[in-house]
């Protein structure tokens, strides 16, 4: 549904552009060239939402962020308790692949909440 509306918007574009000659295409004051308009990159993308509904939705992106920073927050912590047991059962000479595979984990997992904390 959302592609055949993107395609309906994009072909009716192309018309008007063909349709009217370039309408992107100013004229300049000297010598009738025309200078190309970039378009405005702060126009909205898709269909402008009611009032307060880019806000309701805003705000459920941040609650589910922070739903999913307080689950990941909540595995590294395990995560550290179960690699702290396991370097505690080994002794100086014996390092389990098990172990190097869990910091690994908790690693990858610290980086992604970081980014995710980031913005």
């Amino acid at each position: 549904m959302r592609t055949l509306r993107r395609f309906v918007l994009i072909t009716i574009m192309f018309g008007c552009a063909v349709g009217l000659g370039h309408p992107q295409m100013q004229q300049n004051g000297t010598a009738g060239q025309q200078v190309p308009q970039m378009p405005n990159p702060m126009a909205p993308m898709g269909p402008e939402l009611p009032p307060g509904q880019a806000e309701k939705q805003a705000k459920a992106q941040n609650d589910e962020r922070q739903k999913r920073l307080v689950a990941d927050t909540e595995k590294l912590l395990t995560l550290a308790t179960q690699l702290h047991e396991d370097v505690a059962k080994t002794n100086k000479n014996v390092m389990s692949i098990d172990v190097i595979k869990r910091a690994d984990e908790i690693e990858k997992l610290a980086h992604s909440v970081k980014e995710r904390m980031r913005g």
